[in-house]
């Protein structure tokens, strides 16, 4: 009975919180999230410079298709900046979120992504580290792009009003309601920085959880239609998150009347 009740824990799938450390560059831990990230950033980068090259004055097929997509996806920002020079601006970082947090969260949908281990010792005992997870199921990563997003917001937002009008939003005295006001104002912006990081680590680290016990009790054909949700799931974040950064763009870049 001791014997069947250890392989069976032995072969439940083991889920953690925290990415697992691979190896270490001098004190920096590199964690198999941080490995699914490069591999996505090297997807885009490269994908983005054959693009680049291979663009012609007629376009064919998947050209018409990649400039629909971006023309559409610009017009879309558009409506929410209501500024066409605006939208020209900040669409290449809203759009760069976009296409990150997408393909990031695909690739850790992939077969193999977590099938895929380094056996290691721990303690004195064998542990399969998985190569690849998601970046998103890491909350260090959703924090570190959260606080990219929100610097960039403030940054741009400084950078079209002016640095006096910008703070003017959080710290004034023109009146004791205006002062508490701008107060609410400076704690929402710390807490943009929970939001964005909470709400895509919760849902992309549940999905992953849910996938792994459907998998683990059903592991034919159940896991399908869970999977597909996932992929939408993955689409709506990367959505959400890049179509936040262009309201907060357009509330930091308009001068308050």
């Amino acid at each position: 009975m001791t014997e069947a009740v250890q392989s069976v824990t032995a072969a439940v799938p083991e889920i953690s919180i925290r990415a697992e450390e691979l190896f270490r560059v001098g004190a920096f831990p590199v964690t198999n999230a941080i490995m699914l990230s490069l591999f996505s950033f090297g997807i885009l980068a490269v994908t983005g410079l054959v693009f680049s090259r291979r663009i012609k004055a007629v376009p064919g097929t998947f050209q018409n298709l990649v400039e629909f997509a971006f023309g559409s996806m610009l017009d879309f920002v558009d409506t929410i900046l209501h500024d066409r020079e605006k939208t020209e601006r900040y669409f290449p970082i809203i759009a760069t979120v976009f296409f990150f947090v997408l393909v990031s969260n695909w690739l850790g949908l992939l077969p193999g992504v977590g099938s895929l281990v380094l056996n290691t010792v721990h303690e004195g005992r064998a542990v399969a580290t998985p190569l690849l997870r998601s970046p998103a199921s890491d909350l260090n990563f959703t924090i570190a792009l959260a606080l990219i997003a929100v610097f960039s917001v403030n940054f741009f937002g400084v950078a079209a009003i002016g640095a006096i009008k910008h703070a003017g939003k959080f710290f004034t005295v023109k009146s004791p309601i205006d002062f508490f006001v701008g107060i609410l104002e400076f704690i929402s912006e710390i807490a943009k920085i929970i939001s964005f990081s909470f709400r895509l680590f919760g849902n992309v680290f549940a999905g992953e959880v849910l996938l792994t016990i459907i998998v683990f009790l059903v592991p034919y054909f159940i896991p399908l239609p869970f999977l597909m949700l996932e992929v939408f799931v993955g689409f709506i974040q990367a959505f959400v998150f890049a179509m936040l950064i262009t309201v907060f763009i357009g509330m930091a870049t308009t001068e308050q009347h």
